[in-house]
């Protein structure tokens, strides 16, 4: 039976828990980014006009800080290896309807990490 060598390349992670936004609506900006250098995504990031672009590029930048305090990773080496948005717990309320009753609204939130890789 061969042995197969996995090759573990140096990664730094970020993650947000709990942010108050669809995670439908942060994958939107997650695609754009994906795959992408860090001052490319960097660029998308600030330039795109969505709710999660904001939420998104401060993640991205504390992410960069890890990979370069934590794990000694260089700046120009970095790219979005993985980014996903899973839906974290939905907040229920209630709002009042027509004829005394109530209608249920639904506050959504989600979980977002970023992996970044060195690509050397």
């Amino acid at each position: 039976m061969q042995e197969q060598e996995t090759v573990v390349k140096n990664e730094a992670k970020a993650t947000l828990k709990f942010a108050r936004i669809s995670a439908r609506k942060v994958k939107i900006v997650a695609d754009l980014i994906r795959g992408k250098d860090i001052d490319e995504a960097l660029a998308i990031v600030k330039y795109t006009p969505k709710a999660s672009s904001e939420i998104i590029e401060k993640l991205l930048k504390s992410a960069i800080a890890n990979a370069e305090n934590n794990h000694n990773m260089k700046h120009e080496n970095l790219y979005v290896a993985e980014i996903y948005a899973n839906q974290g717990p939905t907040l229920k309320r209630i709002r009042p309807a027509a004829k005394g009753s109530a209608v249920r609204i639904r506050k959504r939130t989600s979980h977002i990490t970023i992996v970044l890789r060195d690509d050397k």
